[in-house]
């Protein structure tokens, strides 16, 4: 399958419906943006925010999430439950950084999901953190604790009453498992997916991804790209 750094054939763009989920506070232009953060829903109570930044509940970075989730009108969605979508009704779906906070079984019903929302021969585009890259790392320094750390899966114990009202209501964000290329594809292939190919940062075999950022993370992630049947 052919691959190529940037699609510029945008001709019928704004006629797609492509879902950008787990969007952060990197929400893409001419998508539809999902995040399951519940910032975004204590944005939408007036005040509440700013009392919650006084008591030191909520952070700077989370009242500027509020303000571009607000901007680009950013959808709250558990899309690991449910995607909010019809069936066969979505051409391209984006995922960066998220499926590594879901437990496998999760991970897998959240792409049995995608694969529902999608039309036949949509596409799906997934980055995630490299395994790979983190294990090369460790086998080049030899430093565990490093390499532990940069797994992002172990808790820390707040003692302050605010840190555990934090993780109560956002909860702790670690990574629940970790995927190398071959781990993902298998994944992907799991769902139902076909042709799952694993490519390059700057990459892709997908058409009309306007302005979605293909060196996303490319320090750390690897890139996986695949269709509906």
């Amino acid at each position: 399958m052919a691959t190529h750094k940037k699609d510029c054939s945008e001709e019928s763009a704004d006629t797609l419906h492509r879902l950008n989920i787990g969007c952060g506070d990197r929400p893409t232009p001419g998508w539809t943006n999902y995040d399951n953060s519940l910032t975004l829903l204590i944005g939408k109570i007036p005040v509440l925010p700013s009392i919650l930044m006084r008591l030191g509940i909520v952070t700077s970075r989370q009242l500027g999430f509020i303000a571009i989730g607000r901007e680009w009108s950013i959808r709250y969605v558990d899309a690991a439950k449910r995607i909010p979508d019809d069936d066969c009704s979505v051409d391209r779906i984006y995922c960066c950084h998220m499926l590594e906070h879901l437990q496998r079984p999760e991970a897998l019903r959240f792409l049995q999901e995608c694969y529902r929302v999608l039309k036949p021969s949509g596409a799906i585009r997934v980055v995630v953190p490299d395994l790979k890259i983190l294990a090369s790392v460790y086998n080049a320094t030899g430093d565990a604790d490093r390499f532990l750390e940069s797994l992002y899966i172990f808790p820390e114990s707040p003692v302050a009453v605010t840190g555990r009202i934090k993780n109560a209501l956002f909860g702790l964000r670690l990574h629940l498992w970790m995927y190398d290329a071959d781990s993902l594809i298998k994944l992907l292939l799991e769902t139902g997916f076909k042709d799952p190919v694993s490519l390059p940062a700057g990459y892709t075999t997908i058409s009309n991804l306007g302005a979605i950022d293909l060196n996303e993370r490319s320090e750390e992630s690897l890139y996986v790209e695949a269709f509906k049947s």
